[in-house]
């Protein structure tokens, strides 16, 4: 295992809490890159009319400042929802190609759905997410929990942390213990 700068993954369906723990670790661990490709989408113009092309035309992006941070000796926390193997291999590969330690999280949560239509939408790209789960089937967010509980069982350095709606406190103490 790598003992080069610390690359973490935060992955799980939207409003399950990575980017709160995600902004969390970055603020207590000082000198941390927080990497949220979503903010990097409205980056680009246009980003709102089509927010999933954004989001795939951004990635490479996300990879070249991963690595790039990382080459230069700085630790990421990446909070990004990637459902798809092929997607989470390029970002571990970036990292560990760039020198890093990558430690992958599967955030979830006890009331997804309830957690996702109460958080605040503090963030323009928070907006385009809701829309997005709103015009989707009813059961799109546990859709996506139930393909990253398939992904994470194929990946045994994985940790799965499991999260309580309104335990912040918490939920980032269990991060720390399962990271080390």
């Amino acid at each position: 295992m790598s003992t080069g700068p610390l690359v973490l993954h935060l992955n799980g369906p939207p409003g399950v809490g990575k980017s709160t723990l995600a902004r969390r670790w970055a603020d207590q661990h000082p000198g941390t890159l927080l990497l949220d490709p979503d903010a990097l989408r409205t980056w680009v113009s246009g980003w709102r009319e089509d927010f999933v092309a954004t989001g795939a035309r951004i990635r490479p992006v996300a990879l070249a400042m991963l690595s790039a941070y990382v080459a230069d000796g700085g630790s990421v926390v990446l909070a990004q929802l990637l459902a798809d193997e092929g997607e989470l291999v390029r970002f571990e590969s970036a990292a560990v190609d760039a020198g890093g330690q990558f430690v992958e999280v599967f955030v979830e949560a006890d009331d997804l759905a309830g957690r996702f239509w109460s958080r605040r939408v503090e963030e323009p790209w928070l907006e385009a997410v809701h829309e997005l789960v709103a015009g989707a089937p009813a059961d799109h967010l546990e859709q996506y929990a139930d393909r990253l509980a398939a992904l994470s069982e194929g990946r045994p350095d994985a940790v799965r942390l499991p999260t309580r709606t309104g335990d912040l406190e918490g939920s980032y103490a269990a991060l720390v213990a399962a990271v080390g």
